[in-house]
């Protein structure tokens, strides 16, 4: 697969005289990856994924959005439409008070034909499940719709990469499963290239690869089985662990032999029936 962002070295930090909320983490996310982000509050993941469509610039190192670098100023703008970003307030991008003009925002204001904008307007709408809603206002939306309009008003705009800045931490559980289910169709059936900054290890379990940060670095990386089973590291860096995995470490401190690597509710209840079973 083809690089869609590396960042290497990167340093950063809002005040001179603060310390580095990003600092020297080096990422290399491949096209059509979904890749999750882990860390403690203040570990700067947040801050390096801004990094991803030049909202915030590298004070040293590099970021590279398809080879374009971030801090060349004739590259933003291409930039801008090859990563769209999804904030963890829904209102905070809503801006319209119907649905499908808010959709439209975005392509209105890049000078998109009219007859091209009410086709990928009404692509988004379905592809995130919010089309029957399209007439509606906003405000009258479930926090999880009102996230979908704000996933449908990004990819309107058809970017490769979609960043997730904490996009279901406001949201109820079912909220949070609607929009996992929307970003998971969008990085499986239409390739899009997905990076989730979450706080939810249940959500991350299900991502191609996990990057853990803390102090601004990245200090973990791998698939979910290779970074969830080290479960006393992540719980020394702040962090909780998917249910099944807490679930398999009581069982093995318990006496009862489990295997490495469950992280999910399907494969820790397997193991149990097959132990049960053969009892």
């Amino acid at each position: 697969m083809d690089e869609m962002i590396q960042a290497t070295d990167v340093r950063f930090r809002y005040e001179e005289e603060l310390p580095w909320a990003v600092d020297g983490a080096s990422v290399s996310i491949k096209k059509g990856e979904f890749v999750a982000v882990l860390g403690a509050n203040g570990c700067g993941k947040s801050t390096l994924a801004k990094h991803f469509n030049a909202l915030l610039l590298p004070q040293s190192g590099t970021v590279l959005v398809q080879k374009m670098n971030t801090t060349q100023e004739e590259h933003v703008y291409d930039i801008r439409q090859k990563v769209g970003m999804v904030l963890q307030n829904p209102d905070n991008q809503i801006v319209a008070t119907v649905v499908e003009e808010d959709v439209a925002f975005a392509l209105e204001n890049l000078g998109v034909e009219p007859g091209g904008i009410r086709k990928r307007i009404d692509q988004a709408m379905k592809m995130t499940g919010i089309y029957e809603h399209r007439n509606k206002a906003p405000h009258k939306l479930s926090g999880g719709q009102k996230q979908r309009v704000a996933i449908a008003g990004v990819i309107a705009m058809r970017p490769d990469c979609l960043v997730l800045d904490e996009s279901t931490a406001m949201l109820d559980p079912r909220g949070r499963e609607q929009v996992m289910e929307t970003i998971h169709r969008l990085n499986q059936e239409f390739g899009m290239t997905v990076v989730s900054i979450t706080h939810y290890m249940e959500e991350a379990a299900q991502a191609d690869r996990v990057l853990v940060m803390s102090e601004g670095k990245v200090v973990m990386e791998g698939t979910p089985k290779e970074v969830f089973s080290q479960t006393q590291r992540l719980r020394q860096l702040r962090l909780d662990v998917p249910q099944a995995a807490e679930l398999r470490d009581a069982l093995v401190q318990a006496g009862i032999p489990m295997p490495e690597g469950i992280i999910n509710e399907e494969e820790c209840a397997q193991v149990l029936y097959q132990l049960l079973t053969q009892a």
